[in-house]
Formats: structure tokens, sequence, C-alpha cells
């Protein structure tokens, strides 16, 4: 139950990301994170509502983000990359999940990988019709997006191996976020070189080859670097 994120001063709930920041991270569209942020009203028949945030920000009043908030995006991301249902849906899916762990954090909960899918992923379906063949496809995704974070042995959050393709669950862990290590900027495994240095001296003319070198370790973990930030300058 994140027992250890008791503790109020834990640098893993702390302010840390804005929402365009931490959009290009983990490489969703920087106005569907607003939406899951801060809601968004809209239309409904001759009216207006409000969808609720689903996700709320540690520091709510500058929209800022914490990193546990990162690892909620990241698995809110695998449940509606393959279906666009209403946010309303999802986050009733989510109560459902909230009743049976008593979670402050329900998708970053170590027991969502385990029991919790079983109980998840059926009661998600009755919400969008999804078929069994569906459900399977979703079980897949949903633990692509899993094991790329690792756990502390009370099962809380300690990093994130954000995707730099496209979500292939056999992609390359090269670049981690880590709240202890940068400030939580994505850096190269195993260093504390953040991803943007990298990428600032490749854009100044030396080579992969140079770079991988010079920081000691293998061109893989050069070219996921760089193919991080060029993401995120082009999105």
């Amino acid at each position: 139950m994140l027992q250890g994120l008791r503790t109020k001063n834990d640098i893993r709930k702390l302010p840390a990301y804005g929402i365009g920041e931490a959009a290009h991270y983990l490489r969703i569209p920087k106005t569907t994170l607003r939406y899951w942020v801060l809601g968004q009203h809209y239309k409904i028949g001759t009216g207006k509502t409000f969808a609720k945030p689903i996700i709320n920000p540690a520091d709510e009043g500058n929209h800022i983000l914490s990193f546990m908030n990162l690892i909620e995006a990241h698995v809110l991301d695998a449940i509606r990359r393959e279906h666009e249902i209403s946010l309303q849906k999802v986050r009733k899916a989510l109560d459902y999940l909230s009743k049976h762990f008593r979670s402050g954090y329900p998708l970053v909960d170590q027991r969502f990988e385990t029991d919790g899918l079983d109980l998840f992923i059926p009661y998600y379906g009755q919400l969008i019709s999804l078929t069994k063949d569906g459900q399977m496809a979703m079980r897949k995704l949903l633990l692509a997006h899993l094991r790329r974070i690792e756990r502390d042995p009370q099962g809380i959050p300690t990093r994130l191996f954000p995707f730099t393709r496209k979500r292939d669950p056999e992609e390359p862990k090269a670049v981690v976020i880590d709240p202890y290590i940068s400030f939580g900027r994505p850096v190269l495994v195993g260093t504390g070189i953040t991803t943007a240095i990298v990428a600032e001296r490749y854009k100044a003319g030396e080579s992969m080859e140079a770079l991988s070198e010079d920081y000691g370790c293998e061109q893989l973990k050069i070219e996921e670097a760089i193919r991080c930030e060029l993401e995120l300058e082009a999105a």
C-alpha cells in the first residue's frame, strides 16, 4: 500500500516537473496530459459540464507534477492509448480499483501488477465493451509499461525507464528518470550524465562514437539519449 510514502517530504512526492516537461519525457501529447491534470470543460446537449482531473499534481496551484505523478501518467498512457474513451469512465474504473487497494496511487501500487490486473481489466472491459482478445492486448500493453518501473523492497517506485522509441516491450532501458539523480531529469543508465548534455554535444558536431568513448559507455546508450532529447525538441 505504498506505506513508505507517508513521509511528507519524500522527494518522490515533491513538485518537480511542469506539464510540458513531463509530457515530453513520457512521449504524451501536452494537451492530453494537461487534460488529465487540469480536467476540461466540454459541451453536453445544450449546456456544459466539467471532466475532473484524474491526476492530482503535487503542486495544484502551479500545476507541477511529482515523480509519483509521472509514474501515474506513464501507466495511464497505456490504458488510454488503445481506447479513446471518456475520462469519466477511466475514473470510474480507477475508483473501483481504489476501493480494493485503498491506495492513493492505485496505478502505482505494486499490487496492480499482480492481482490488480485481474480486477481492473475485466471491469474496465465492461465499461468499454472490451473483447477477450482486447483484454489480452490491454494486459500486454499495461505490463510493457509497468515493467519499466523499478521499485524498492517496499514496492515503492524509485526509477522509471521512459520509452524513447515506439513503446516496444523489448525497447532497451538505456535512459532512466531517478528522482535522486540530477533532480529527476533523464540520465544515461549507470551514470549521472543527463541526456540533455549528451544531445547538446551531439548537436555541436561531436560524433556518437566520440561521445561513447568520452563517457565510457556503449554507443546504444548515446543513441537513445540523443533520440530522447531530439524527440523532446520536435514535440
